[in-house]
C-alpha cells in the first residue's frame, strides 16, 4: 500500500512538469515573435532615401506607400501610387490592422506628427518593415520631388 501512495505523487509531479514545459514553450514562442518584430526594419527615412526606396520598388506588389492625411489633404497632392487612410477617420486603427504585416510600407502625413503615431501603432501591431518619411510631404516637396493629383 505504501508503494501505491508513492506512485500517486510521482504521477502528479510528472503531470505538473509536463504542463509547465508546454507553458514554457508557448512563452518562448511569444518572446521569439516579439524579438522578430523588434529586429525588423522600422526606421525613419529622409526624402532622398524615400525616393530611392520608391524607385527600387516600382511594380513591387509588396511595397505600399501609405498616406495618412485627410482625404482633402490627399487630393491636394500625394506621392504617386500612395494609398490614403485617414488618420482622423473613425476606423483608422481598424483599417491599419487589416493591412498585410509582411509588406513593406513607406508612410507619411503632412509634417511628420501623424506619421510618428502611425509608425508606433504599426510597430505595436507587428509590422515588419515600415519606413516613416521624416518631415512628411512638406519635406518631400521642399526636396523638389513631384506629387500627383495636385490642384492647379
Amino acid at each position: 500500500m505504501t508503494m501505491q501512495r508513492a506512485v500517486k505523487p510521482f504521477i502528479l509531479l510528472c503531470l505538473v512538469l509536463f504542463v509547465a514545459s508546454g507553458w514554457y514553450c508557448h512563452v518562448r514562442e511569444i518572446y521569439a515573435a516579439s524579438d522578430t518584430t523588434r529586429s525588423a526594419s522600422l526606421r525613419p527615412v529622409a526624402p532622398k532615401e524615400a525616393r530611392e526606396l520608391i524607385e527600387r520598388n516600382k511594380g513591387n506588389p509588396n511595397f505600399v506607400i501609405l498616406d495618412v492625411r485627410t482625404p482633402d489633404e490627399f487630393r491636394s497632392g500625394y506621392i504617386e501610387e500612395a494609398v490614403n487612410i485617414d488618420y482622423y477617420g473613425p476606423g483608422f486603427q481598424v483599417e491599419l490592422g487589416k493591412l498585410d504585416r509582411t509588406k513593406t510600407y513607406l508612410i507619411y502625413c503632412r509634417s511628420g506628427n501623424r506619421t510618428e503615431d502611425t509608425f508606433e501603432m504599426m510597430r505595436q501591431l507587428g509590422f515588419r518593415e515600415v519606413y516613416p518619411l521624416e518631415g512628411g510631404i512638406k519635406a518631400w516637396l521642399a526636396a523638389g520631388y513631384p506629387v500627383s493629383g495636385q490642384k492647379r
